[in-house]
């Protein structure tokens, strides 16, 4: 069992004892989500693939608060919003520009690509590194600028 969900299944018991319901309901959506892919797939998940679920639920909270939004649902966008701060608290520590550079060249030089067709390459060894810690499309658009040159 990945470290994540550890803390996410001890949150989850702290989160009764409190009876912080909102809390609560946050954890065992995440909760519930991890079973269900293990359940899908009959595998354990390791931690990559636990933040990567996060990360999942984090862009669907990102497009309900945009869409709550335009509705003018401030009740459901607070909400929306709290529970993203929750999901992120259980999120790697975003990385510096600097260090998404590093790992953009690592992967560059370790795959030898030189056009857009070796993107893939390069995705399927930054992708593991940077999972949860940064926003993948901004991290595609970049690789996908370096391979044109």
């Amino acid at each position: 069992m990945s470290e994540t969900r550890q803390r996410v299944l001890d949150d989850i018991k702290t989160a009764m004892k409190a009876r912080d319901k909102p809390r609560l309901a946050t954890l065992r959506l995440m909760s519930a989500a991890i079973k269900q892919k293990e359940v899908d797939e009959r595998i354990e998940l390791d931690e990559a693939a636990t933040l990567a679920i996060f990360d999942k639920l984090l862009k669907q909270r990102k497009e309900s608060i945009s869409q709550y939004q335009k509705a003018g649902r401030d009740d459901l966008v607070a909400q929306e919003q709290a529970e993203s701060e929750i999901i992120q608290a259980y999120m790697p520590e975003a990385l510096g520009d600097d260090e998404i550079a590093a790992v953009i060249d690592a992967a560059i030089i370790e795959t030898s690509a030189s056009s857009v067709k070796d993107m893939g390459k390069v995705m399927g060894l930054v992708k593991p590194k940077l999972q949860g810690r940064v926003d993948m499309s901004s991290v595609s658009k970049t690789i996908k600028d370096r391979l044109n040159t």
